[in-house]
């Protein structure tokens, strides 16, 4: 149910891939409550992927960019003022890849090159997005810039590799950017560290399935899936968060609060028996 939430309002959506895609969420939603976006990704992704339905669907213009390149975000930002007539009010950075998972190699066997990769493509990027409109003056006054984000970026997780330390570096870009753009034009910019969720992206992570089970098993809520992400992100485009900056934000139905659940213990316990009270019911304790 829209509530209008982005009456008015200009975005720029990157990474929306598929239907699978949490940006592809985000931008349905966004402009569900109201708000005129662009959409971009890489050339190939687009060719790839089906963005351009989705461009279709929202009324959208797509903007082919590789978010690692200062010149073709200039374009974006260029491009997206003019087509949206004004300045950007909000901006989602959904891009992640790491060439090391995709080709199984180890933590403790990087190829450093690959690494570089994954540090500019999921994480640099994101600076240089901010960077690109801030000198442009691209962002609207108490605009707001959002990128995704996961736990792994503060405990460790097996199969996760080296896009945690991009998740890190993500993380600590939003807080100092964020002091900078607040400071001077009332810009926030934060990350949501979302559930895992079964994504093209996400696919190539090691164990994902079992991850996916585990958290959910361990979330008081259960896992938050795509479209509960992209509710979140509206609610951070929106005026109803103008003062929420330079955070980290868990979205993911208690798992990062959480050391062990009854339902996860129970994968290690013959049953569960002792848990069940006398009528039949589970004593949580």
């Amino acid at each position: 149910m829209a509530n209008r939430l982005l009456e008015g309002k200009r975005g720029v959506i990157f990474g929306a891939l598929n239907d699978m895609s949490i940006a592809w969420k985000v931008a349905e939603r966004a402009v569900e409550e109201g708000a005129i976006i662009t959409l971009s990704n890489t050339a190939l992704a687009v060719r790839m992927g089906t963005t351009e339905a989705l461009g279709k669907k929202l009324n959208a213009e797509i903007i082919p960019a590789d978010a690692t390149s200062v010149s073709d975000l200039e374009n974006v930002f260029t491009k997206s003022q003019v087509l949206l007539g004004g300045k950007i009010d909000f901006v989602l950075h959904s891009i992640g890849m790491s060439p090391n998972v995709r080709k199984k190699k180890r933590y403790d066997d990087l190829d450093y090159n690959m690494l570089s990769s994954t540090l500019d493509i999921s994480a640099i990027s994101f600076h240089k997005m901010i960077q690109v409109a801030k000198k442009m003056d691209a962002i609207a006054q108490d605009g707001s810039i959002v990128a995704l984000s996961y736990v792994a970026a503060q405990r460790t997780f097996f199969g996760y590799n080296d896009m945690a330390d991009a998740k890190s570096l993500l993380e600590s870009i939003a807080r100092s950017f964020g002091y900078i753009y607040g400071r001077e034009k009332g810009v926030r910019v934060n990350t949501i560290s979302q559930s895992p969720t079964v994504t093209t992206a996400g696919s190539g992570v090691k164990g994902l399935d079992g991850l996916l089970d585990f958290s959910d098993k361990m979330s008081p809520l259960g896992n938050a899936t795509a479209a509960e992400c992209a509710d979140y992100c509206i609610v951070m485009f929106s005026d109803l968060t103008k003062k929420v900056t330079m955070q980290n934000l868990f979205h993911d139905g208690g798992f990062s609060s959480m050391g062990m659940s009854l339902r996860a213990m129970n994968q290690y316990e013959k049953g569960m028996d002792e848990y069940i009270d006398e009528q039949g019911n589970v004593i949580y304790g």
